[in-house]
């Protein structure tokens, strides 16, 4: 049910965050979903691709600082509120989010987010029990 996630740092320069994206384009991965965070001199680009385990290699072969972390997908009702429902169940179990991003596409008319939580296997638990649906990895690297 995890899904890993790829954090790739970088300085806050023209023209970096194009390099990424070329170097992935170029081994032919596919980005799903993307967010990233910036300061000043730096940020933190955090991607779901097709293929993780390459798209990590091939940038660090390129010489990006990079590293994975497990994350979750959940689909929600792609209405107002939708989100809010997957955000009460993991608030009513004291389950405090990280941070969190939407996936660039839907599935079956539902939204499809990307979370980072303090516990991931009992957030993928109390999401299932509320029938929320918890994306398996394998599934998310195929859309």
């Amino acid at each position: 049910m995890l899904v890993k996630q790829i954090s790739v740092f970088l300085e806050n320069k023209s023209g970096r965050l194009a390099e990424v994206t070329k170097s992935l384009g170029n081994e032919g991965i596919d980005i799903s979903a993307l967010s990233i965070a910036d300061t000043t001199d730096f940020g933190i680009l955090r991607l779901i691709v097709n293929q993780p385990e390459k798209a990590e290699k091939v940038l660090k072969e390129n010489g990006f600082t990079v590293s994975s972390t497990n994350v979750i997908a959940i689909e929600v009702e792609d209405k107002p509120g939708g989100l809010a429902v997957a955000l009460d169940v993991l608030e009513s179990e004291s389950i405090g989010i990280e941070y969190m991003y939407a996936f660039i596409g839907k599935s079956e008319e539902k939204a499809l987010v990307i979370l980072r939580v303090e516990d991931s296997q009992k957030a993928i638990e109390v999401l299932n029990n509320k029938n929320i649906k918890v994306i398996p990895s394998k599934e998310v690297y195929e859309l």
